[in-house]
C-alpha cells in the first residue's frame, strides 16, 4: 500500500512538471494558443542624395506605409548620400538581389533603353505632360519594358520638377554656355544634347560632382531646385539659369528577386505604399520648388536668370531622331502626341 501512494505521488508530481513546461512554451502551444511572431523581413532602400532632400522625406513615408500596410512584417532600412553606391552600382544590386530598393532617375536608361527617349531634352513640353506620359500607359509599357529586360521593378515615378542649370556666371543665352564645363549624368541624350548647344558634358557620378565644382573640374551642373538646394550647390555655385530643359522624374524600383520572396499580401501593400509615397512626394515638390528658389536668392546668395530657351530647345532637338531611331520611333512619337 505504502508503495502504490509513493507511485500515485510521483506520477503527479511529473504531470505537474510537464503541465508548467508546456504553458510556458508558446512556440509549441497547442492549435489556437499564443504563438511567438516572425521576425520581420527586413530590406535595403538605397538613394544617392542627402538626408535633408525630399527624395529622403518621401522615402522615409514609404517606409512607414510599408510597416503599417504589412503589420510590421516588412521593415525597410533607408541608405542615403549613396551610401549603397552611385546609380549604377544600386541598380546592378537590384538585379542581383543584394539591394532590395533605390531611387533611380535618368540613369535606369542604361538598363532599359527605352527609358532613354525619356531623357530627351526639351522633350517633355511641362508637368502636365509629363504626367500624362509617366502616368499613362507609356509608363506601364515603360516598367513592363524594365522587368523583362532587367529583372527590376519600377513599382512608381515620383516627379521632381524641371532641371535648371548652376554657374558662377550668368546665363542670357546659348552664347554664354559654348564650351562650358558642365557635369551631366551618365545619360547618352544628355551628352548629345548638350554638345549640340555647344556646352561640353562630362559624365560624372554625383557623389563626386560637390568637389568638383569646388575645385573647378567642372564649371556648371544641372538639377531640379530641390535637388540643388538640398545638396548645397549654392555653396559652390552662384548663378541659376531657370532653362527647364527637362522635366524630371525619378523611379522607385525593386528588385524582383526581392520581390518574388515575399507573400502576394506584402507585395500588394508594397505597390499601395509605392502609389501613396508618390502623391506625398510630388504635393512637397509642389509646396517646396518656390520657397527652395526663394531661399537661395535671399539667403544663400544666389543669383537667377531666365534666358530665351527656345535657342537652347532648337539645337537640343537637332539629335532627338538620332535616339529616336536608335531606342523607339513609336515610343518617341507616342510622347510628342501625349503634349496634344
Amino acid at each position: 500500500m505504502r508503495n502504490h501512494k509513493l507511485l500515485i505521488c510521483v506520477v503527479l508530481l511529473v504531470s505537474m512538471l510537464v503541465f508548467v513546461g508546456c504553458s510556458g512554451n508558446k512556440e509549441t502551444a497547442p492549435s489556437g494558443g499564443e504563438t511567438e511572431k516572425p521576425k520581420p523581413v527586413v530590406l535595403k532602400l538605397g538613394h544617392i542624395v542627402s538626408d535633408e532632400d525630399i527624395w529622403h522625406k518621401a522615402a522615409q513615408r514609404f517606409a512607414e506605409l510599408v510597416d503599417e500596410k504589412t503589420n510590421g512584417t516588412v521593415k525597410i532600412e533607408l541608405y542615403p548620400n549613396s551610401t549603397l553606391g552611385n546609380d549604377r552600382d544600386m541598380a546592378e544590386g537590384m538585379q542581383m538581389g543584394s539591394v532590395d530598393f533605390a531611387l533611380i532617375a535618368g540613369v535606369i536608361g542604361n538598363f532599359e533603353p527605352s527609358f532613354q527617349i525619356l531623357e530627351l531634352p526639351y522633350l517633355i513640353e511641362d508637368e502636365e505632360h509629363l504626367r500624362k506620359v509617366i502616368y499613362g500607359p507609356i509608363g506601364e509599357q515603360l516598367a513592363a519594358n524594365l522587368l523583362e529586360s532587367s529583372n527590376i521593378r519600377a513599382l512608381t515615378y515620383w516627379e521632381r520638377g524641371p532641371r535648371q542649370l548652376t554657374t558662377n556666371k550668368p546665363v542670357n543665352s546659348v552664347a554664354d554656355v559654348q564650351g562650358l564645363k558642365l557635369r551631366v549624368a551618365e545619360i547618352p541624350p544628355w551628352v548629345a544634347a548638350w554638345r549640340a548647344i555647344g556646352a561640353n558634358p562630362t559624365p560624372m557620378a554625383w557623389g563626386e560632382v560637390y568637389s568638383a565644382l569646388e575645385q573647378g573640374v567642372v564649371d556648371a551642373q544641372e538639377n531640379p531646385i530641390p535637388y540643388i538646394h538640398a545638396n548645397h550647390v549654392y555653396e559652390v555655385q552662384s548663378h541659376i539659369a531657370m532653362t527647364s530643359h527637362k522635366f524630371e522624374y525619378v523611379t522607385l524600383s525593386m528588385s524582383n528577386r526581392t520581390y518574388e520572396k515575399l507573400t502576394p499580401e506584402q507585395q500588394q501593400a508594397i505597390y499601395e505604399a509605392a502609389r501613396e509615397s508618390a502623391e506625398y512626394q510630388n504635393q512637397l515638390v509642389a509646396e517646396l520648388t518656390d520657397k527652395l528658389l526663394d531661399d537661395m536668392v535671399n539667403n544663400k546668395g544666389i543669383t537667377v536668370t531666365y534666358p530665351d530657351v527656345s535657342e537652347f530647345a532648337d539645337r537640343a532637338k537637332t539629335v532627338h531622331l538620332e535616339f529616336a531611331e536608335r531606342y523607339g520611333m513609336d515610343l518617341y512619337e507616342a510622347i510628342l502626341e501625349a503634349a496634344k
